[in-house]
This record gives C-alpha cells, sequence and structure tokens, in this order.
C-alpha cells in the first residue's frame, strides 16, 4: 500500500499527455487543474480497482481479470465506456497473440540453430576420431612396412 496520498497519484507526465491529446489545440491547462485532473484520476482508479477486487471476491479469486474491471465499470454507472474498453481490450489481445507467436518463432529458431550448432560438432568429433584414426591406421601400416623392410634386409644380410 502507499505510505502517502502522493504516492497513489499518476505520473504528470501521462496525466499531461492524456490531457493534451483530449483538448484541441491551443487550449492551456493550468498546473493547479492538471493536479486535480490527476487526483480525481487516481480517486478513479482506486475506486474502479475496488469495486473489480470485490467481483473477483466473490468468484473467491485473488486476481483481478479484464471480466471483473468490465463489471465494475457497470456497477459504477460507467456503461458508456465499456465498449471502447472491450474494443481496447481486444486490440490488446491480439497485440499480446503477435508478441507470443513471435516469441515462440524466436525460440524455436534458436532451438533449431542450437540443435544444428550441436550437430555440427557432433559431426566435427566423428570426423577428428576418424582422422586419428586414420593416422593410427597409417602409423601402424609404416611401423609394419618398417619391420618387414628390416626384415628384408636382415634376410639379405643373412644370405
Amino acid at each position: 500500500m502507499a505510505e502517502r496520498p502522493e504516492d497513489l497519484n499518476l505520473p504528470n507526465a501521462v496525466i499531461t499527455r492524456i490531457i493534451k491529446e483530449a483538448l484541441p489545440d491551443g487550449v492551456n491547462v493550468s498546473k493547479e487543474a492538471r493536479r486535480a485532473i490527476s487526483q480525481a484520476a487516481s480517486v478513479f482508479v482506486l475506486y474502479a480497482t475496488s469495486c473489480a477486487n470485490n467481483f473477483a471476491m466473490k468468484a473467491k479469486r485473488k486476481t483481478l481479470n479484464a471480466g471483473d474491471v468490465l463489471a465494475a465499470m457497470e456497477e459504477m454507472e460507467f456503461e458508456r465506456f465499456l465498449e471502447p474498453l472491450r474494443e481496447a481490450l481486444e486490440v490488446y489481445k491480439k497485440g499480446q497473440k503477435g508478441k507470443k507467436e513471435v516469441s515462440e518463432q524466436r525460440r524455436r529458431d534458436k532451438e533449431e540453430k542450437k540443435a544444428g550448432s550441436e550437430r555440427d560438432k557432433s559431426r566435427e568429433e566423428e570426423e577428428e576420431e576418424e582422422d586419428e584414426e586414420e593416422d593410427e591406421r597409417m602409423e601402424e601400416e609404416a611401423e609394419a612396412e618398417n619391420e618387414a623392410a628390416a626384415a628384408d634386409e636382415d634376410e639379405e644380410v643373412d644370405n
């Protein structure tokens, strides 16, 4: 919970941006008016949250969801905002779904890349092992040839 009432206020930059977007160009708003709007917005958010929490508690949940907020808006007699809120919620959900799909694709790409590099490492290790085995065979053949040549020399010397 907030320790001071000022902690409950929305950031001034957010309030200023909302006010500018809501009013036509050329309309000025005093600092005092921005503060009053900020406090009113904070009170509204707290009241809406409290009402939404009541719906969640009735449903024996601790997490507020969008349905709780929509029901709270209706209970607070803000029905005219329900449709714009539903539309905004749909836009948000579509955006989240798109983000999730992008995230999933990145994860799959990363896994494929990792699997590909692991396959490459396995191939490299196999090739190294084959090279080592080939080197050993060549050394053994060279030793066998040297032994055979030495044995031939010994036979020639004996003859």
